[in-house]
């Protein structure tokens, strides 16, 4: 209950700093979301959202002109996973848009002044970087707290109809061996508990997506909640939320799944809920059952 409490006090925090930064507009209007904040990329989380596109990619909100890199500046030979990219300064917030085409936004970057105006065209949609597609890739870098922030939590959510989708649950013993839920019946001892869960927006054939917030309990009492609302850097570790701050590593080994808790399964029967919430507060929830020899 004290790290759900925590949260939303942390939740508040954030958008009462968005209110000084007069409400970000997403970059682009013409987007498809392809990912998003805290998706599980082959064990990697996203620091930020991906936009299929062909469009102009335009500043989130006004802000000072802090670097900009392309081909004609690089400082080394090797790989940039960025791409072209571009970053504004709104304060203690940073707002990156990478990933860009880099002839067409190395025009538009030497056309910019220092001072730049909320929804400016900053560069094109294209596929520079490590990307497949043609697009950009949107993060915010919370300097002051030296975190990673869910842009959606301070711009207007874009539409979600579709609650998130509980596809299945793993269960990994202190030796390792992982079990599926198909296995109702396991021994005593102490589990890591592990789900796969997805949210699409408005179609069943939208991008698959991360989802916003994910909780178990145990017979009734909570054992896990992992939030997909920062990523902080601690000791040159990135750390997620679960039931405080534990390393990214540990919360997306498992990929495509998500650590969302551990417990002691005891003799008797145990029964476990996963419950997924999207960013528009839609919920879905799946009963597990077991019984504990």
């Amino acid at each position: 209950m004290m790290g759900t409490i925590k949260m939303r006090l942390l939740s508040i925090a954030l958008l009462l700093s968005a209110s000084t930064l007069h409400a970000m507009d997403w970059p682009s209007l013409d987007g498809t979301m392809v990912s998003n904040f805290g998706w599980n990329d082959r064990g990697t989380p996203a620091l930020g959202v991906s936009f299929s596109s062909v469009g102009s990619v335009h500043t989130a909100d006004d802000g000072e002109l802090l670097f900009a890199q392309n081909s004609s500046n690089t400082a080394s030979n090797l790989p940039e996973p960025l791409g072209t990219w571009i970053a504004v300064d709104h304060g203690d917030l940073i707002s990156i848009y990478s990933r860009l085409d880099d002839k067409q936004s190395e025009e538009l970057f030497d056309a910019l002044p220092k001072r730049i105006p909320k929804n400016t065209a900053i560069g094109m949609a294209g596929r520079s970087g490590w990307t497949r597609l043609n697009g950009f890739h949107f993060s915010l870098f919370d300097r002051k707290d030296r975190r990673w922030v869910n842009p959606a939590m301070i711009m207007t959510p874009l539409p979600d109809t579709r609650p998130p989708i509980i596809r299945s649950l793993l269960l990994k013993d202190s030796d390792g061996q992982v079990l599926g839920a198909s296995q109702t019946s396991i021994a005593q001892g102490r589990y890591t508990i592990v789900v796969d869960v997805t949210d699409t927006l408005t179609s069943p054939s939208d991008p698959v997506l991360a989802p916003h917030r994910i909780v178990c309990t145990m017979n009734g009492s909570e054992v896990g909640e992992l939030t997909f609302e920062t990523y902080s850097a601690r000791d040159g570790m990135l750390m997620v939320y679960r039931n405080g701050l534990v390393p990214v590593k540990q919360v997306y080994a498992l990929a495509p799944f998500y650590e969302v808790g551990e417990a002691l399964f005891t003799r008797g029967q145990v029964t476990l809920e996963i419950i997924a919430y999207d960013i528009a507060g839609s919920a879905q929830s799946v009963v597990y059952r077991f019984a504990v020899e």
